[in-house]
């Protein structure tokens, strides 16, 4: 294995961020009618770390990845990776890096060792094929044709192609879409193994838990913007957590009136929800109200911040209505 190295800089300085975007723009199309799917995104990784790119529906974050693989170039600002820039140094970062894209499209009439032994001429230093057959569980399927392997397979396929020049920096677009638990935990060791060693990982995702297993640094997307970023603590910092229970109802079906809380209360179908940056205070008042009143709290449940309520959160906003680019929820490839 080799060790990543520190990136020189035009100054001569160096620094250890293995992706450096700066005001990243990308727009479909010319004109008034041009589709704006990513405005303005910064975003650091480092190496040996694991940054993961959360993302509402349509937010840009594949638009994002692009760029940053080389694939397309910027509307407007900076990329580098490994202080190149991936489009005019292509031939120079496609060497030290590992891409694992939503479709890989490999021929189905080529057996998994086949299209191993193909991927394996094309790179400098690449890993033996029977390693990365263990690597990826796909030994006993070796000799199996591509068309015959299951969803799940073929992302461990193309999870081969993508490790196997031990790449300095790895961008992983979706990388456990169609696996089963187990294999998606093999996923998992797999991107910890990486960062073990050095390396660069970026990758995106719809799973919240791998997020919080595996990530380093995250980076919510919405509207082709970043509207959240940092560790999965200083992401949750700040954010309210709740109470909820069924609503109390008196003999009559009235709900009952609660207690003052430490935090915004509502109301939704037969339950209560309360929102509080103080989740034991709160707690501690409804549960004495309850005492004292013979007040029985079905269904309750206190839950802390989570990455999951900061992302649901970002996911009910809205964009500037007065924007003439706002992103819908179709036009373009980029609802993904």
């Amino acid at each position: 294995m080799t060790t990543t190295a520190a990136t020189s800089t035009s100054s001569g300085a160096t620094t250890d961020l293995a992706i450096e975007v700066w005001g990243l723009h990308r727009r479909y199309g010319r004109g008034a009618s041009a589709y704006h799917a990513v405005r303005g995104v910064d975003l650091d990784v480092r190496a040996g770390a694991v940054t993961a790119l959360l993302g509402t529906n349509g937010a840009g974050k594949t638009s994002t990845l692009e760029v940053i693989e080389g694939l397309a170039s910027p509307s407007e600002g900076t990329v580098r990776v490994l202080g190149l820039d991936p489009v005019a140094d292509r031939d120079a970062v496609r060497a030290r890096m590992g891409v694992l894209l939503q479709r890989s499209g490999f021929p189905g009439d080529l057996t998994v060792r086949e299209v191993l032994t193909m991927w394996h001429g094309t790179l400098r230093a690449p890993m033996p094929v029977d390693d990365v057959l263990d690597l990826v569980s796909l030994g006993e399927r070796a000799d199996v044709r591509v068309v015959s392997l299951s969803g799940g397979e073929q992302r461990r396929l193309d999870l081969g192609c993508t490790v196997m020049g031990d790449p300095e920096v790895v961008v992983l677009d979706e990388p456990t879409t169609g696996l089963d638990v187990e294999r998606r935990r093999d996923v998992w060791d797999l991107v910890l193994r990486l960062r073990e060693r050095g390396r660069a990982v970026l990758f995106s995702t719809h799973h919240l838990e791998e997020v919080e297993e595996l990530a380093d640094h995250v980076a919510v997307m919405h509207a082709g913007q970043i509207a959240r970023r940092g560790t999965l603590a200083e992401i949750v910092e700040g954010h309210p957590s709740t109470v909820r229970f069924a609503t109390p109802l008196d003999a009559t079906g009235t709900a009952l009136d609660l207690p003052p809380l430490l935090g915004e209360v509502s109301s939704r179908g037969p339950h209560t929800t309360v929102r509080t940056h103080d989740v034991q205070a709160a707690l501690h008042r409804l549960l004495v109200w309850a005492d004292e009143h013979a007040v029985r709290l079905d269904d309750l449940r206190a839950e802390t911040a989570s990455l999951e309520s900061v992302f649901l959160e970002i996911a009910g906003r809205t964009t500037d209505p007065t924007s003439t680019d706002t992103p819908t929820e179709t036009t373009t490839e980029e609802s993904r």
